[in-house]
């Protein structure tokens, strides 16, 4: 059997048992979509954002790139986050990165990466913007690990300055935004940084409305 022979087949056994807990699971699914969080993680194949918060489907609204960035100019992630607040209206946007994660840590170093380069730059200027405390740490594991929790605060900054966040903010109240970081080694995921609705951040990047 072929590896993605092996997929379906799974899928087939999974679909037949979750009909067999709960014979309107899909039923429900297929009459509504009304999750409360957009996740906004990284690529990872081992963080599952419905695995590691233990939830089911249609309770997570989930966008991924390599190593969660939030970029003004990536209209992926900007549709996802205008559909999440205006349609689907979650209450609240979790950037998720994970300790250990390969994309902050080529970020660090001088690698050619070819066409990744563009997108890895922005976490160099996270670096940048914070070097004098990374390069502290003696310990490189701890340098890359202190990156990744302030690339995950600078990328919930980043959806803070976007307009879609700033009028939900200012007609609903909504959404909240959170970073956290999820450890490959225990499974555990520690919250790192929050902002409510209506948070002041630098003027220059608030909108008038």
């Amino acid at each position: 059997m072929q590896p993605f022979e092996e997929l379906l087949k799974n899928n087939r056994e999974w679909a037949a048992k979750m009909v067999e807990q709960d014979k309107d699971f899909f039923k429900r699914l297929q009459d509504q979509q009304a999750p409360k969080f957009l996740w906004i993680g990284c690529s990872d194949s081992r963080v599952p954002a419905d695995r590691i918060t233990n939830t089911e489907p249609g309770e997570i609204f989930v966008h991924r790139n390599v190593a969660n960035m939030v970029v003004h100019t990536d209209m992926n992630l900007l549709t996802v986050l205008e559909y999440a607040v205006k349609v689907l209206e979650v209450e609240h946007i979790l950037v998720v990165g994970h300790y250990g994660c390969g994309g902050v840590k080529a970020a660090m170093g001088n690698q050619n990466l070819g066409i990744i380069n563009p997108w890895l730059k922005h976490i160099k200027d996270v670096y940048r913007f914070n070097k004098d405390e990374i390069d502290a740490l003696e310990d490189p594991d701890q340098q890359v690990d202190r990156l990744i929790e302030l690339n995950v605060k600078e990328q919930v900054m980043n959806l803070a300055k976007t307009i879609t966040v700033q009028e939900a903010w200012h007609k609903h109240k909504r959404p909240y935004l959170h970073g956290w970081v999820y450890g490959l080694k225990d499974g555990l995921i520690n919250p790192v940084f929050d902002m409510d609705p209506g948070t002041h951040i630098d003027p220059l990047y608030e909108y008038n409305l």
